[in-house]
């Protein structure tokens, strides 16, 4: 727990001088759901990061630093066909029950819905690379404050 406490405070101390070098405010970041719809996105972009977008500043900053990424259309289309029954909705079953559909929808019906899940994971993606890079850069841990999953530590227990 002292490693993923460390991890956090350093975090949030990252999270705003870069803030505060960038003079954002937290008036116009977005809200914690908006960028964290999820378990799933929780989990993509990791227990600490995850963490600090609890403060509106470090929002503010996953907005400044992810505001370039675009998901093109191939790769919505591509998605589409990946994944056909991903936004289908379910249909009525027996007794209450609804079912999976039998065919996905047409691309055009889904297409927002796709670009919206897309584009999320790629700026959670992008902003989690960039907050590593620029905690390398800004932070160098004592020796037992790493990542608790770190495979270098002789007491590594952390497992998912």
């Amino acid at each position: 727990m002292r490693r993923w406490l460390t991890q956090l405070i350093v975090t949030e101390r990252v999270i705003a001088a870069e803030a505060a070098a960038r003079n954002l405010t937290a008036a116009a970041a977005p809200t914690e759901v908006e960028l964290l719809p999820d378990v799933a996105a929780r989990l993509e972009i990791g227990s600490v990061a995850a963490a600090v977008l609890a403060d509106p500043y470090a929002r503010a900053l996953f907005a400044d630093v992810t505001a370039a990424v675009v998901v093109t259309d191939d790769q919505v289309a591509d998605y589409h066909l990946r994944n056909p029954l991903r936004f289908a909705p379910l249909r009525p079953g027996g007794h209450g029950w609804r079912v999976p559909a039998v065919a996905g929808p047409p691309l055009e019906q889904v297409r927002q819905a796709i670009t919206g899940h897309l584009l999320g994971a790629a700026r959670r993606r992008a902003f989690r690379i960039w907050l590593d890079g620029r905690r390398a850069v800004s932070v160098r841990l004592a020796p037992g404050y790493e990542h608790p999953a770190d495979p270098r530590q002789p007491d590594n227990t952390h497992r998912h």
